[in-house]
């Protein structure tokens, strides 16, 4: 195998990367920062900027398999101008991705390709399959993995199998999520929003990297959910966090009119609502090492569950 990636410097990125150095696979990767771009036998970097429409074609020499993860951050301020940027950084990259096989007549062994289980609509009742339907967008998220998803469709004249992971709340050390929420439980402001009902479906990164290999070495195709297969209520999330850390969890919820007063639509991030299941990447023989969140935050923090 030979990879190319989109997104490498991320948090998923950079661990998918360590993998592949554990495998002795040879990785290129692209980014839009040239100073970012290294130049080794096992690790390579190209420029591209989707933006422009510009691409260094010297990136899928050899390359047999390509991961698609760029996309830029959604935990900014969503302005318009971010808003904007969100989901054409995801749609333009796609785009180019498929110009540029286009163009030089390229079939990749396996493309996977990254979305996210904002995708699915808010509901406290749905258990949320790869096949649920999707109703009409409600949110911004829907808008943006809809359109992305759509785009990365489009890759799958270019490779025998095409899978999208549709990626949960990722746990890691590094950053996302957890991060957000760490920090206010260490300072002993802990606490969940609205009801505290909202389901998270979550995954451990460790278990979100080994699933892309999983995905590759299997030439699985179609769309699965990256989550663990057991997602829990946001309070018990944070109390749990609040647990590993050794820090009580006793404020009152935050009342959901006050946190769209204050983030406005952007509050969606931690009002929404998506229970996802785990069963088709179970029946395909993935195994978790985290499947259950105090496991996986033992590891993190390693504190005992």
């Amino acid at each position: 195998m030979k990879l190319l990636i989109t997104g490498a410097t991320g948090l998923i990125g950079k661990k998918i990367i360590g993998i592949a150095k554990k495998r002795n696979i040879v990785v290129h990767f692209l980014s839009t920062r040239k100073y970012k771009l290294i130049d080794s036998f096992a690790l390579k970097g190209f420029y591209w900027n989707p933006q422009n429409d510009e691409i260094d074609y010297a990136c899928f020499e050899g390359v047999d398999t390509l991961i698609h993860l760029a996309g830029a951050s959604i935990s900014k301020m969503w302005t318009s101008k971010n808003k904007k940027e969100i989901l054409e950084s995801r749609v333009s990259g796609s785009r180019l991705l498929k110009k540029a096989l286009d163009q030089q007549k390229i079939k990749m062994k396996s493309i996977v390709c990254a979305s996210a289980i904002g995708i699915y609509p808010n509901s406290l009742d749905v258990v949320y399959k790869e096949k649920s339907h999707l109703k009409q967008h409600s949110n911004f998220l829907q808008k943006v993995t809809s359109a992305w998803e759509r785009e990365s469709k489009a890759l799958s004249d270019h490779t025998e199998h095409l899978s999208l992971l549709r990626i949960g709340l990722v746990l890691a050390r590094e950053g996302g999520l957890l991060s957000q929420l760490t920090l206010p439980t260490q300072l002993f402001f802990g606490t969940a929003f609205a009801s505290g009902k909202q389901w998270q479906s979550w995954i451990h990164i460790d278990d979100l990297s080994r699933l892309f290999f999983k995905t590759i070495d299997q030439g699985w195709e179609g769309t699965f959910n990256a989550v663990a297969p057991n997602p829990v209520s946001q309070i018990d999330m944070i109390k749990a966090i609040g647990h590993s850390l050794s820090r009580p969890v006793f404020l009152p919820n935050i009342p959901a009119f006050l946190m769209k007063m204050v983030m406005g639509e952007r509050s969606i991030l931690i009002l929404g609502s998506q229970k996802v299941s785990a069963e088709l990447i179970l029946s395909k023989g993935f195994e978790f090492n985290f499947p259950f969140l105090p496991l996986a935050l033992k590891n993190i923090y390693g504190k005992k569950e």
